[in-house]
């Protein structure tokens, strides 16, 4: 107690130094984004959400990046349990080769999928052969956000799954549970929590997704697609509608699926809680 008391004075000037840059850094995230819609008329939003070609290119992109953090989560959390849990020669380099999409600039992996997705490629070869093409078609979106947004997946997954302790683990094998059992009723319900907010920035991460796009799929148009090609085409004027509505949709998901984020993580602490005792 005396140690804290001792440390107060020193530390008091902290938290008004920390709260006003921090309030600088949500100042920089908030004014350009409410600056941009307060240029917009409802009315002028309304009418550029009814016009097809918009409404299209937004459900592209919400629907896509639904998929892509759906296929995410598939292969993703059982590679982040493997890393979480396993140790094994090259661990290491899977761990990078993971990081990886998250430091190429997405132009580079653009052309990197479309160097193996493409009709001759080494994957679009035999996709080809199956009626399935990248280039310009929704697949290659769906290739292109995906490439994204896993390592959110399988880092989040990763991390909820340390976070797990393995004492639990052991106990449900050693009254019998087989290893797919504990890892479905005891690791991945009390993982959950972690697992689906790196879904929701996943999902977010993928739905913001331009260059990769761009450089495989300029078709179907998604969101940034066509907020690019009214930009260059017409100028700010017409691409900034768009861009709001693409904020304020994404936002509204965003938003919804963090409060859903949180009452699951609080379920899953209480559900932890409940396996300790």
């Amino acid at each position: 107690m005396a140690a804290r008391a001792r440390m107060a004075p020193s530390q008091s000037w902290l938290s008004p130094v920390f709260a006003g840059t921090g309030a600088l850094l949500i100042l920089f995230f908030a004014v350009p984004i409410a600056a941009m819609v307060a240029k917009e008329s409802p009315a002028v939003l309304w009418r550029t959400l009814l016009d097809p070609t918009v409404a299209a290119a937004l459900w592209v992109s919400v629907s896509a990046a639904a998929a892509a953090t759906a296929v995410a989560l598939v292969v993703g959390v059982p590679l982040g349990y493997l890393l979480a849990r396993r140790d094994f020669t090259g661990k290491a380099f899977v761990a990078a080769l993971v990081d990886m999409p998250v430091v190429v600039p997405h132009l580079v992996a653009g052309i990197a999928l479309l160097t193996v997705l493409k009709p001759d490629g080494i994957f679009g070869a035999p996709a080809s052969a199956l009626g399935i093409n990248f280039v310009d078609a929704l697949p290659g979106t769906l290739a292109a956000m995906l490439f994204v947004c896993a390592p959110f997946v399988v880092n989040a997954a990763r991390s909820a799954f340390e976070a797990v302790d393995p004492r639990l683990e052991a106990a449900s094998r050693g009254l019998g549970a087989s290893v797919g059992r504990t890892f479905f009723k005891v690791s991945l319900p009390l993982a959950r929590g972690g697992i689906v907010s790196g879904a929701v920035m996943a999902w977010a991460r993928a739905v913001s997704e331009f260059g990769a796009v761009l450089i495989i799929a300029y078709y179907p148009r998604i969101g940034p697609t066509l907020i690019y090609e009214r930009f260059t085409s017409f100028g700010l004027k017409s691409a900034r509608p768009v861009a709001v509505l693409l904020v304020l949709v994404c936002l509204g998901i965003f938003a919804i699926l963090r409060f859903r984020r949180r009452g699951t993580a609080i379920s899953t602490k209480e559900g932890g809680g409940a396996a300790a005792r």
